[in-house]
């Protein structure tokens, strides 16, 4: 699995803590980290919470990325962006049991967590168990098991109910305003990852269009 990190410019100065615990979990497992940035505080390319769900909508809806791992100050503001994007399902996980309950009921594609509120002392042991309760096991059987029947019913309704609101991802690259989108995907190495893992063409081209 590709997993793509996005940190935003208010907690850029935690992406090598983050993306150390992440890196720690994911690849002995077999997944492929990218790291989208911010790097630190001083890059020049910024990024929002607005623009964290925009290039996830990007990365998920262009199979560039599986899942993303992405957050602010208290996650709520990247999970709410996440989820105005089409075919990206964002839950806000904060300790490992949401992790695995978001995993095992929800089997979403994408996560958002707290990096200000909280985040204290051994914050990324936190970090870590929280990514292996997400990716060490198949998502989707359920909890409680005898569940799992009717939870796999409901991503089903929910995903339908997403695809009837929402537009496609292309339509909603030429929609929203141009130079948010050209901030989004303005970071130092977008292009290096987003380009050779793109597996949509439209996208990938409006986007070099840019």
């Amino acid at each position: 699995m590709k997993i793509a990190l996005i940190s935003e410019n208010s907690q850029a100065a935690k992406n090598a803590i983050i993306h150390d615990a992440l890196t720690a979990v994911a690849e002995p497992l077999g997944h492929q980290v990218f790291n989208y940035g911010m790097y630190s505080a001083e890059d020049a390319a910024s990024l929002t919470y607005v623009m964290n769900g925009l290039l996830a909508g990007i990365l998920l809806n262009s199979k560039a990325a599986d899942f993303v791992v992405t957050g602010c100050g208290t996650g709520m503001g990247s999970m709410l962006a996440c989820n105005a994007m089409p075919g990206v399902f964002c839950g806000l996980v904060i300790d490992p049991t949401d992790a695995f309950l978001f995993s095992q009921i929800n089997a979403g594609n994408a996560i958002s967590m707290p990096y200000a509120k909280g985040f204290g002392w051994a914050a990324e042991l936190n970090l870590q168990d929280c990514y292996r309760k997400l990716f060490e096991s198949e998502p989707g059987l359920g909890y409680p098991k005898e569940r799992a029947a009717i939870m796999a019913s409901n991503r089903g309704k929910l995903a339908a109910l997403k695809s009837a609101s929402c537009h496609d991802m292309l339509s909603v690259l030429k929609a929203v305003d141009q130079d948010l989108l050209r901030a989004a995907i303005a970071g130092e190495r977008f292009a290096d990852y987003f380009y050779p893992n793109c597996q949509d063409d439209g996208i990938a081209a409006y986007l070099k269009a840019l």
